[in-house]
């Protein structure tokens, strides 16, 4: 550790949609930046040549110790091979972290990105000197990184985290994984999405359309929370419908672990307090008395650059 302190470290953010290169140094300065689009559906191989050449745009410095590498899906640390990714179209066990290590001939670490993003915060963010810390990104859907006792949490095949497909309501809504009413079915933006059309197409009153260009298809999220901000009634109904369910996922949080914080970050928790003190007021109602008061719930504090100072911080952690 004390070697790799004093060098320059590339963390590297791979989604579905966007790769997200940094150098950053080993208190989390970000002194170079590479963001570009990901491309997924050109398939691997045509990903990891952008991964590379985005890693090759940050890393100009002989002093680097380490390339980590957060990624959409399901890895397995030990080997650096991502399994499956629902994000990345055609990842079936691809050997990640061989392939980019013969590239550069330097040590490389890979990790889920929500996992990664949960480091981050812990190490660079709002977790600093919390030991039992849940990350949760609420986006597209909805992930977690779990840190128990300062340790990463990985479990007996290396997928834990998978918090967004715990059963919020069995007859709830049909879940892209083949489960119905997953917690991402119902508290995520594509579920505030979905909902917005449905009482969109069922005559209800609003505004929504405005911010989308009257067109269905681009209603979002981001569309629903700028037409609470002009007072209109269904947006503001949705957003506390998604805020209770988000709140009744966090009561099984809270209840399992017991964690003295969790960070809430990803997309939808630009909405700030709109979002979260509504769901920390149904952790207080519904969550065992005893970890809910043990409990801080905080919006996370590196936004979109916690799953690449994440990626980093694999490299100052690993032995």
């Amino acid at each position: 550790m004390p070697e790799k302190l004093g060098k320059m470290i590339v963390g590297v953010d791979l989604g579905g949609s966007k790769i997200n290169a940094i150098l950053s140094d080993s208190s989390g300065n970000i002194k170079k930046q590479d963001l570009r689009d990901s491309r997924a559906h050109e398939g691997p191989d045509a990903v990891i040549k952008r991964i590379i050449e985005s890693i090759k745009q940050v890393a100009t410095r002989a002093d680097i110790a380490g390339i980590g590498i957060g990624a959409a899906g399901a890895c397995d640390v030990a080997t650096g091979v991502i399994t499956l990714s629902p994000n990345l179209p055609g990842w079936y066990n691809i050997p990640l972290k061989d392939i980019i290590q013969r590239e550069f001939d330097l040590p490389v670490y890979l990790e889920n990105d929500a996992t990664a993003a949960a480091l981050g915060e812990h190490c660079f963010g709002g977790g600093v000197g919390i030991d039992n810390l849940i990350y949760i990104c609420v986006g597209t859907g909805i992930g977690g990184g779990i840190l128990i006792d300062g340790q990463l949490y990985h479990g007996a095949s290396g997928s834990a985290g998978e918090i967004g497909h715990m059963t919020i309501d069995i007859n709830g809504p049909r879940c892209p994984c083949g489960n119905s009413g997953c917690w991402e079915t119902l508290a995520s933006g594509t579920a505030l999405a979905r909902e917005a059309v449905k009482r969109i197409e069922a005559g209800a009153r609003t505004s929504i359309l405005n911010f989308a260009d009257g067109q269905l298809e681009k209603v979002s999220a981001h569309r629903v929370y700028l037409a609470t901000r002009e007072g209109d009634r269904l947006a503001n109904e949705l957003i506390s419908q998604t805020a209770h369910y988000l709140g009744v996922g966090l009561v099984n949080i809270v209840n399992i672990f017991n964690p003295q914080l969790i960070l809430i970050g990803g997309g939808l928790s630009r909405m700030g307090q709109l979002l979260l003190e509504p769901a920390t007021k149904v952790v207080r109602e519904r969550a065992y008395k005893l970890p809910a008061r043990a409990v801080r719930i905080e919006l996370a504090r590196l936004g979109a650059d916690a799953e690449a100072l994440g990626a980093a911080a694999l490299v100052l952690e690993s032995s």
